[in-house]
This record gives C-alpha cells, structure tokens and sequence, in this order.
C-alpha cells in the first residue's frame, strides 16, 4: 500500500541558529531517505511565503492562517501496513526538530502503479 508522509516544520527550524555544516547534514539526511527503495516520490515545497491559497470565494497570497507548523514537502512511500509507514515517518528530520509527520495512506486506483 502506499501513503503519503506529509511532513511539517516548525518556522525556522531548519535554519536558525545551525552551522552550514549541520545545514548540509540535514539535507543530506532528506535525501538519502528519498533514495530508499521503499520511497516513491517527494519534493520539498518553496517557503510558505509563497504560497496562494484558493477557497470558493476568496484568493490570498501567503498562508491562510498563521500557524505553529507549515507543510514543508512529502514523501510517497511503500509499506505493507501503518506500522511500517511509521517506522520510515519518525525517521523523518522535521520530527526531531519539533514538527511533525501526518501520515495518510493514499486510495488505491486500479490500473495505475
């Protein structure tokens, strides 16, 4: 089954008061968990700042709302059941860094991979 790792930072927690060094090793860490087998796809989202939100009546730049997290980008993985997604989402940097990590498993469509 598949399910997504939808991963959510806390504001500046992945650049505020790290070295380069420490920068580099996370981002390292991000990608070497994209490299697994079990991982499907991903992508690292642009700053919330850029974000535009559409609802059926209104259109704002930014997020809609200040919040204590932001969604910062995701993981598609593979996993046989919920406790195996779970293994690979706590593995996850943004979780030891004060965030955090929805996972939902994805609907299965017949005929797509």
């Amino acid at each position: 089954m598949k399910y997504a790792t939808l991963i959510y930072i806390k504001p500046g927690s992945h650049d505020t008061d790290i070295t380069e060094e420490e920068h580099a090793a996370l981002s390292a860490e991000y990608a070497a968990l994209r490299q697994e087998p079990q991982c499907v796809g991903g992508g690292h989202l642009q700053p919330v700042e850029t974000a535009t939100t559409v609802r059926a009546d209104l259109i704002t730049d930014g997020p809609f709302a200040d919040t204590k997290e932001v969604f910062a980008g995701y993981f598609v993985i593979e996993a046989d059941n919920l406790d195996e997604a779970l293994k690979f989402a706590q593995r996850i940097p943004a979780v030891r860094l004060g965030g955090g990590v929805e996972v939902r498993p994805l609907f299965e469509v017949p005929g797509e991979e």
